[in-house]
């Protein structure tokens, strides 16, 4: 039977470990948050940016955040939902989701979903870094924006100065709007829903979801459109290079693992030899060989000292046929 020789990368496909899993993750949401922290840039850099974005929206008539915004600060019924989703959502949709995709899809579809998303991240925080912009809520009021996380601050957790929970707006980067991450991650979400889920609802939400943050954003004066469509084209942009990250880490990954690598390669040492034209004879038979090989040489040295014996008894019965004869004849003689 042919020695079977495993696969280089045959572990691809196997599902990733939990615990390496959860420390990667971490290590990139630390990333994120401290890369929103570290980049606060300028903040005169900052309005700069978010007056220029705001300039050209209502040049092209497609600042949709100034209606928005004033639906939902005329109606606290819109305004307060909008604000817990926008504190919320964004933080525990997107890991129940990946924590779902982990559990019950294919390990492929599960890396490159979790690739894609790691990869969009690290865009976003370039993005932070070197476009800080200031957001709609903190422009001057002149421009008629409100910001309706400090009007509905009583109803929740977070401050008047950010989404962050209170006391702690300190530690957050106001000027992170350029790309929306919340935009992106929501997108995110909406297509592994539609590419994975099965039930109706399911589907219903992944068109919704990320439509619904949209306006969230824009409404709740954090973002403006074009914000929201730069997260779109980030996320594109991470769809796009997330297959080559896959390969680069796989490469790296076959390269620090010798050790492993080194029983594959002592035991094809022994494994295929060929010994003809698409021929190909194993190691346990060519061990086999030889043994009948002895098997055959002894049976035939056997079989030719049984020849041997049995014509050399012939010739002693011969002889000892003779020399009777001759005896006999030797008695009448003496007789005579």
């Amino acid at each position: 039977m042919p020695h079977t020789v495993p696969r280089a990368g045959a572990a691809q496909g196997s599902r990733p470990r939990w615990w390496t899993e959860l420390p990667l993750i971490a290590v990139v949401y630390a990333a994120y948050s401290a890369g929103r922290l570290l980049a606060r840039g300028d903040v005169s850099t900052a309005v700069d940016h978010g007056l220029a974005i705001l300039h050209f929206e209502q040049r092209l008539n497609i600042d949709f955040e100034s209606p928005l915004n004033d639906l939902f600060t005329a109606n606290a019924v819109i305004g307060i939902p909008a604000d817990f989703a926008y504190a919320s959502l964004h933080y525990v949709l997107t890991p129940a989701i990946l924590m779902w995709l982990w559990k019950r899809r294919k390990a492929s579809d599960y890396r490159f979903l979790r690739t894609w998303l790691l990869v969009s991240t690290v865009i976003g925080l370039i993005g932070f870094t070197l476009l800080p912009t200031c957001p709609p809520r903190l422009l001057d009021a002149s421009h008629g924006f409100v910001d309706t996380m400090a009007q509905y601050g009583s109803y929740g957790w977070w401050g008047g100065d950010a989404s962050a929970p209170r006391g702690l707006g300190g530690l957050t980067n106001q000027y992170a709007a350029m790309p929306s991450l919340h935009v992106g991650w929501a997108l995110w979400c909406g297509v592994a829903l539609w590419r994975h889920g099965r039930s109706l609802w399911t589907k219903v939400l992944a068109v919704g979801y990320p439509l619904a943050i949209t306006l969230v954003v824009m409404g709740t004066a954090n973002h403006y459109f074009l914000d929201a469509a730069a997260g779109v084209a980030t996320m594109g942009l991470g769809a796009l290079l997330a297959g080559p990250a896959l390969r680069l880490t796989e490469a790296l990954r076959t390269r620090l693992r010798p050790a492993q690598e080194a029983p594959v390669a002592s035991r094809n040492a022994g494994v295929p030899a060929n010994v003809g034209d698409k021929c190909e004879t194993s190691a346990r038979e060519r061990e086999r060989i030889p043994r009948q090989q002895g098997r055959g040489a002894d049976r035939q040295h056997t079989d030719g000292a049984a020849d041997d014996g049995g014509r050399g008894a012939g010739a002693g019965t011969g002889s000892r046929g003779g020399a009777t004869s001759t005896a006999g004849d030797g008695a009448p003689a003496a007789a005579r």
